[in-house]
């Protein structure tokens, strides 16, 4: 009987499987949102939804159940820092899965998965109002280069005082 037996295989060994949802949840961290199948997808919504409920206890004992899970230094800091900062109101659902129609080589069903809450992160959001405000001094000193008229502009201009 399968009772309780809930686990999507995606075809796959549990090793196999495992180093799958690992990779597609580091991605999922670093780059807010992924596209891939709906399967994938799907597999991967409960696997990332739990380490961002470890993320918003913060101990040390989840920092490092989150690390035995995901492999990597960088993206449990992530997850702690930001992702689960940002969604830290949030009772459960912290993802979203948009359906994309099929791919067209193979006809796969595709699909993005994203976290709900966007989070901006601290370094990017500062310096960019500044930036835009203030001009940078190497510009101001440097000469402005001169632009060749382009061809169509000067084809167009022969061809109108011929017709003159």
């Amino acid at each position: 009987m399968k009772h309780g037996r809930k686990i999507v295989k995606l075809q796959r060994k549990q090793d196999h499987r495992d180093a799958l949802l690992m990779n597609l949840t580091c991605s999922l961290i670093e780059h807010r949102r992924i596209r891939t199948t709906l399967a994938k997808a799907k597999a991967l919504r409960p696997y990332a939804e739990k380490l961002v409920t470890l993320g918003k206890r913060g101990t040390l004992h989840a920092r490092r159940t989150a690390l035995s899970s995901l492999r990597h230094k960088d993206m449990v800091k992530k997850l702690f820092e930001e992702i689960a900062v940002a969604s830290k109101d949030r009772v459960g659902g912290y993802t979203r899965i948009t359906k994309l129609g099929q791919r067209r080589s193979d006809s796969a069903p595709m699909a993005y998965i994203e976290w709900v809450d966007a989070y901006v992160p601290k370094a990017a959001a500062a310096p960019a109002p500044e930036a835009a405000a203030e001009p940078a001094p190497a510009e101001e000193a440097a000469p402005a280069k001169k632009k060749a008229p382009a061809k169509k502009k000067a084809a167009a201009k022969k061809t109108e005082a011929a017709a003159e």
